[in-house]
């Protein structure tokens, strides 16, 4: 065949991209199941660290995929709750001492792409316990400081309601938090845009499990106050007879 010609280079080309292909499809398809253990060991690691579990020991681990699944496996659990006919992931950790946290996925957009995280909250529906983020693409040093830890720390202990019971959430605040105010944080020097995204991305996801932890709250304050009533009236029946032998 004459390599000049036109139909060779047409038939060549051909078969070179049918052969890059078939090797690339199969290439992929031996490394899809990995790429998708490495998204669940990241899920898994995140939420970990929201709840600050796992992270320090997991770098130091010699298989740390292995070290991620087990204390995931110890500690939290896979739940939902349904609002309005919409089934909401929550995932729930419990520690050695039998006390609970509600985590909460996030998922926003940033400046440049998805940004997206988990925050926890204690055992009162209302206090952040941990909070961790991630994103796609925002800009290195500016908005991508959302993952660094001297951001994220920041929510620990801070409100999603106020004092009178109003959902607020957390707001990142350019120019300075107030320290005394529970509901602030600072944003990041130079990235306003991903701050901003990351407090919309807070208020938008937490608000739709507000009913769930109104409900719950209201629980916990009924079965409170019974225990507290019965306590008054163990009190009562324990202190009366003695009274009365006092009196005799």
């Amino acid at each position: 065949m004459n390599t000049n010609n036109n139909l060779y280079t047409i038939i060549y080309a051909t078969i070179m991209v049918v052969v890059v292909a078939v090797i690339l499809a199969f290439a992929s398809s031996l490394l899809k199941e990995r790429q998708q253990r490495n998204v669940e060991i990241e899920r898994k690691e995140m939420i970990l660290r929201s709840v600050q579990l796992g992270a320090d020991q997991a770098a130091r681990a010699n298989d740390k995929d292995s070290y991620i699944e087990a204390e995931y496996a110890k500690y939290i659990k896979d739940s939902s709750i349904n609002e309005q006919g919409r089934d909401l992931t929550l995932y729930i950790c419990t520690i050695e001492n039998g006390e609970r946290f509600y985590i909460i996925p996030l998922k926003g957009v940033g400046l440049w792409g998805p940004v997206w995280g988990y925050i926890s909250l204690k055992g009162d529906f209302n206090t952040v316990y941990g909070a961790t983020f991630d994103h796609k693409s925002e800009t290195p040093g500016l908005g991508a400081e959302i993952t660094t830890p001297a951001f994220y720390n920041q929510f620990e202990n801070k409100k999603i309601f106020d004092n009178s019971g109003n959902y607020v959430s957390v707001l990142v605040v350019k120019g300075g938090a107030d320290a005394s105010n529970p509901h602030e944080v600072d944003a990041i020097s130079g990235g306003t845009i991903t701050s901003k995204a990351v407090e919309e991305m807070l208020f938008k996801n937490i608000k739709d499990y507000t009913t769930f932890f109104a409900a719950k709250l209201k629980e916990a304050e009924e079965r409170a106050a019974q225990a507290a009533l019965q306590m008054q009236q163990s009190d009562s029946t324990a202190v009366t007879p003695a009274l009365q032998v006092n009196i005799q």
